[in-house]
């Protein structure tokens, strides 16, 4: 009798997001499949070949035979046998998405939350009360820093080109 081992949810949900992935590959090459290519294109799809090429997916002659399909290549239908057996181009990869402007949005209801706390404290300040004035103020512009630091890392993380 066979044994079975218990499932890692964590299997599964790779195995989920992958075949995800997948999906949506295949349905951009459905949707690009008629429309004709471009030079461009074309470039980053012979990229994409010599990088096969160069950690030993392909040998030369397999090379030169998909490099030439490529060449006689018109629609975007035509390069499912160029890219037979391979990893789909990365014009097929949907790309990430960018963070939005409501990060700053978040940063703005953060300042008017710490707005009061700041306002309390100094308040306290002018009547001489220094350590409520620390307590109420500190933690706000605190508060309000993480909260800048935070909405400006959507920049911070963006590819450089």
């Amino acid at each position: 009798m066979a044994e079975r081992r218990p499932v890692n949810p964590a299997d599964l949900m790779g195995k989920a997001a992958a075949a995800g992935q997948e999906a949506r590959v295949v349905a951009a090459r459905r949707k690009l499949a008629n429309i004709r290519l471009t030079d461009e294109e074309r470039r980053i799809c012979t990229d994409e070949l010599a990088e096969q090429f160069a950690v030993g997916r392909l040998d030369e002659l397999e090379l030169h035979r998909r490099v030439d399909l490529l060449n006689d290549a018109v629609t975007h239908a035509d390069l499912q046998p160029i890219f037979k057996n391979l990893p789909a181009p990365s014009m097929y990869q949907p790309r990430p998405k960018q963070a939005g402007r409501w990060r700053w949005a978040v940063f703005a209801g953060a300042v008017w939350t710490a707005v009061p706390f700041v306002l309390v404290g100094l308040i306290f300040l002018v009547f001489g009360r220094e350590i409520a004035a620390a307590v109420f103020g500190v933690p706000a512009l605190l508060w309000t820093l993480v909260a800048y630091r935070w909405a400006s890392q959507s920049r911070r993380d963006k590819p450089r080109r």
